[in-house]
């Protein structure tokens, strides 16, 4: 076997390797891409005659799939269904605001559970799931911790 001979054999599986590495790693790269693409958009039609469980219900197995965008959309349908029901408007409105603080949203989220906190801010807040007060507080403690570690960490690598 000539020398030429060799180095072409040579050549020939190292081509070949690196084809099939190429081929592999953008394979891997496209379905990435695919899959976040895929659950970025997602509308869903949701039907008018589900009750407001049934909305919830759905907006949590949504969550267990991490479907944030789909789960916000059955809990806005849940409020704009339910504008006259407080305790189901303050539900609505805590999850969306979980969901955003979840997506590391946090002036989102801020916002949203500022928004929540305003209901407690009258004399009917007594009659008002108290537990939404309370995950509000903490969520908005957690959000405030994070963001002071986050300038720390900035300050730290300047």
């Amino acid at each position: 076997m000539s020398t030429v001979t060799l180095y072409l054999i040579i050549g020939y599986i190292y081509t070949k390797a690196m084809i099939g590495y190429l081929l592999k790693r953008h394979v891997f790269a496209a379905l990435g891409l695919l899959l976040i693409l895929s659950s970025c958009a997602t509308t869903v039609n949701i039907a008018d005659n589900l009750s407001s469980a049934e909305l919830i219900q759905r907006a949590q197995e949504a969550l267990d799939k991490n479907r944030y965008n789909i789960a916000i959309q059955y809990y806005q349908a849940l409020n704009d269904r339910n504008r006259n029901n407080i305790d189901l408007v303050i539900t609505a409105e805590y999850h969306i605001a979980h969901i955003h603080y979840k997506q590391k949203k946090y002036d989102l989220a801020r916002e949203g559970l500022n928004a929540v906190l305003a209901y407690y801010n009258t004399p009917d807040a007594i009659l008002l799931p108290q537990h939404f007060r309370k995950l509000s507080l903490i969520v908005l403690e957690n959000i405030e911790v994070k963001e002071n570690q986050r300038r720390f960490l900035s300050k730290r690598e300047k």
